[in-house]
């Protein structure tokens, strides 16, 4: 038996573009839309952990995609998220707890990248995911705000010392692990189960 490709969630208030969306990602994901807030989550409660993924548009009347993030969060739900939006990043982003931010328009091959991306971290312990979320959000932020906004920004100061540490942490780790592990043996061993 197969197993089933990722599901992706793409949540957007406009139809015609979450369809749209679906239709990029349709052949190599199982795509689900849901065109509001109230309906994302909904949907999030129905998979019941079954999300691997979710576009996440962050203007939506009734329940915005801010909200929908931190409900997400709340109910422990363990999938990557990206916000996909027209609303330019600020400093408010360094407190959310996404992974990757788009800024509309997005092209067909951006959407598949991103959500390659998003896949290929959840597979990465809770400390690259990490890393990766607040590289990205640095790199949102460095393209959008000029050098003085950033140098007089304390949370943007912080994000970078965080990143600093990260870095270091995971430098340690692999370390540890070229020092310990005999990677020519691990190589050899996959060579015979093919």
């Amino acid at each position: 038996m197969s197993e089933q490709p990722p599901l992706v969630l793409i949540v957007e208030d406009e139809p015609d573009l979450a369809d749209l969306y679906a239709a990029w990602l349709g052949d190599e994901y199982r795509v689900r839309t849901a065109y509001g807030g109230h309906e994302a989550l909904e949907t999030v409660d129905e998979l019941d952990d079954d999300v691997d993924a979710i576009l996440l548009d962050r203007r939506m009347p009734g329940l915005s995609g801010d909200e929908v993030l931190t409900a997400v969060r709340e109910r422990g739900i363990d999938c990557r998220v990206a916000m996909v939006t027209a609303v330019e990043p600020d400093f408010d982003i360094l407190e959310m707890g996404f992974d990757d931010y788009l800024v509309k328009p997005v092209a067909s091959e951006t959407l598949k990248e991103t959500v390659e991306g998003l896949l290929r971290r959840g597979t990465y312990d809770s400390g690259v995911q990490n890393l990766f979320s607040l590289t990205s959000k640095k790199a949102m932020l460095e393209a959008e705000k000029s050098a003085s906004e950033l140098a007089d920004n304390e949370e943007y100061q912080k994000l970078t010392a965080r990143i600093e540490e990260l870095r270091e942490e995971v430098d340690r780790s692999l370390e540890a692990v070229t020092e310990t592990d005999d990677f020519e043996g691990l190589f050899r061993e996959f060579d015979t189960k093919e």
